[in-house]
């Protein structure tokens, strides 16, 4: 090979000089982290295994609650999601978990249903898996129900108590009580997590 090749061949990053001749070598550029970013890091290795358990006792496999978890690191950064403005990081991310473990619970139900064409092989999913409150007898857990459902606005108790003992669909909720189905939907969300969360204090 002659000189010219040699000389027209491509350097090691390492002989690469910087622009204003110091001769320091040039470093990949890397996108520096947000302040929630790093926020978010810490917090998740504060109260990764916190999440994972609560995810768990929500009726999650082991193996899943920890795809939930990283599922919502994943999002959050993402999305970009502040959380310098939040009270209790803990809290948020305890809400957030809580959510998307709701949401995956309710895909793999469909995902079951759709390939099995049953309804009832759907819900029998559900009694496949581990309740979250199965260790409460059952006296005390209809009492702290009763009280978490007493606790709900006039409103989300209506479209809750329509929903789970009048068997009414959201359309049907949305109807007899004059509000957009986004807002039934929204109604049910939170009173299933306010149901969750009064039973997870005792767990």
């Amino acid at each position: 090979m002659n000189a010219g090749a040699a000389s027209s061949a491509p350097r090691p990053v390492s002989h690469l000089r910087s622009a204003d001749g110091s001769g320091s070598a040039l470093k990949p550029i890397m996108p520096e982290k947000s302040s929630s970013h790093l926020m978010l890091d810490d917090a998740i290795v504060a109260y990764y295994d916190e999440l994972c358990a609560m995810t768990r006792r929500r009726g999650h496999q082991a193996a899943t609650a920890n795809e939930v978890v990283h599922e919502l690191y994943v999002r959050l950064v993402d999305r970009r999601t502040p959380l310098e403005g939040k009270s209790s990081l803990r809290a948020f991310l305890r809400r957030a978990c809580a959510n998307l473990g709701i949401d995956r619970l309710r895909r793999d139900r469909f995902e079951f249903k759709l390939f099995s064409g049953s309804e009832e092989d759907a819900l029998a999913v559900a009694s496949d898996i581990t309740a979250p409150d199965a260790n409460i007898d059952l006296p005390r857990r209809l009492a702290i129900l009763k009280r978490a459902i007493m606790d709900m606005s006039l409103q989300r108790r209506r479209v809750f108590l329509a929903s789970r003992i009048g068997n009414l669909t959201s359309d049907e909720i949305a109807m007899r009580t004059g509000i957009s189905r986004n807002m039934v939907d929204r109604h049910l969300r939170k009173a299933y997590l306010h149901c969750l969360d009064r039973l997870e204090e005792v767990l």
